[in-house]
C-alpha cells in the first residue's frame, strides 16, 4: 500500500496514525477492520437504508396510486436500485471510502494498494453487495469476511478493496540508520530490489538483531549478507560487521525509494489535479 510523500525525507504517510515505507518501497499495511467492526458498521447502514426505501416508496406509492401495477413496480425497483446501490455506491465515492456506519466506527474502505477508492470501485462493491449483503441476509459477506485475511467480502474482492479502521494506531520501527563508515560506498553502489522473501528478512533481521543469541545472531547475520550481496555491486569495503553492511544497504534502499516516491509525486501533481 501506498501514500504519498511530500519529500525525499518527510514521513511516509497515509490513512493510518503512522506509516512507512520499507527500504524496499513497500509500505507497512494499514490496519485492517475486524469483522465486529464492519458488522456494526454494516446493520447501520442497512437500517439507515431500509428506513429510506420504506420512507420513499411510501412517497412514491402516494404519488403513483392511480397509476397501472407496472408503473407502480417500476417505481419500487427504481427506489429500491437507486437506495440500495447508488446511494452507497456514491457516497463512498464522495467522501473517499466511508458511509455513515463506517463514519460511526471510524472504518474507511481503501485500495487494495492503500490509495483512496474511486467510483468504478464504489460501484463494484455497491453492485456486488445486492445480492451478497440484502438476498442472503449478510450470510455470504460474513463468509467471505471470515475467510480472508483482510476481513474481505465478496464486493472488496471484485473490487480490489478492503476496509480500514482509522482509530487503530501502528507503532513502528524507525528507518534503517546508515552507519556513517559506509554511507559513501552506499551513496555510490548499485543496490538493485531484492527478493521480497530476502526483502522481508533483513526488515525483520535488524531491528530485533539484539535478542538473538550470539551465534544464531552471527549465522544469521553472515547468511542474509551473503544474500544481499548478490544484488549489490560494487562489493563494500573488507572489514566490515555483516550487520553493519546490511543496515547500510537497507538505509540506502530506503533513501532511494523515498527519492522515487517524491519524484514520482511530483510528476502526478503536474499533470493531474492535487485530490483534496
Amino acid at each position: 500500500m501506498t501514500a504519498n510523500a511530500r519529500s525525499a525525507t518527510a514521513p511516509y504517510r497515509g490513512y493510518a496514525a503512522q506509516e512507512a515505507v520499507t527500504g524496499e518501497g513497500v509500505a507497512i499495511e494499514l490496519p485492517v477492520a475486524n469483522l465486529g467492526s464492519r458488522l456494526v458498521s454494516g446493520l447501520i447502514d442497512v437500517v439507515t437504508y431500509g428506513l429510506t426505501c420504506w420512507g420513499l416508496i411510501v412517497l412514491v406509492g402516494s404519488l403513483t396510486e392511480h397509476s397501472s401495477d407496472a408503473v407502480q413496480r417500476t417505481a419500487v425497483i427504481v427506489v429500491l436500485v437507486g437506495v440500495l446501490v447508488g446511494v452507497p455506491a456514491a457516497t463512498e465515492a464522495v467522501t473517499r471510502g466511508r458511509t455513515l456506519g463506517k463514519l460511526v466506527m471510524g472504518l474507511r474502505v481503501v485500495r487494495d494498494d492503500g490509495g483512496p477508492v474511486s467510483s468504478r470501485h464504489t460501484l463494484t462493491r455497491a453492485l456486488v453487495g445486492w445480492p451478497e449483503i440484502y438476498l442472503t441476509t449478510g450470510t455470504a459477506a460474513v463468509i467471505a469476511a471470515l475467510s480472508s485475511s483482510r476481513v474481505k467480502r465478496l464486493g472488496d474482492q471484485a473490487a480490489g478493496t478492503y476496509v480500514v479502521s482509522e482509530r487503530s494506531r501502528l507503532d513502528l520501527s524507525p528507518p534503517p540508520q546508515m552507519p556513517s563508515e559506509l554511507a559513501d560506498w552506499a551513496s555510490r553502489a548499485d543496490i538493485a530490489p531484492l527478493d521480497p522473501g530476502l526483502a522481508a528478512a533483513l526488515r525483520q533481521f535488524i531491528p530485533r538483531a539484539e535478542t538473538f543469541a550470539p551465534a544464531a545472531r552471527e549465522a544469521h547475520g553472515r547468511q542474509l549478507l551473503g544474500r544481499v550481496l548478490v544484488s549489490v555491486a560494487p562489493a563494500p569495503p573488507p572489514g566490515h560487521h555483516p550487520e553493519t553492511v546490511l543496515r547500510a544497504v537497507a538505509a540506502e534502499r530506503y533513501r532511494r525509494d523515498l527519492v522515487r516516491i517524491a519524484r514520482d509525486q511530483r510528476v502526478r501533481d503536474a499533470v493531474l489535479p492535487r485530490e483534496p
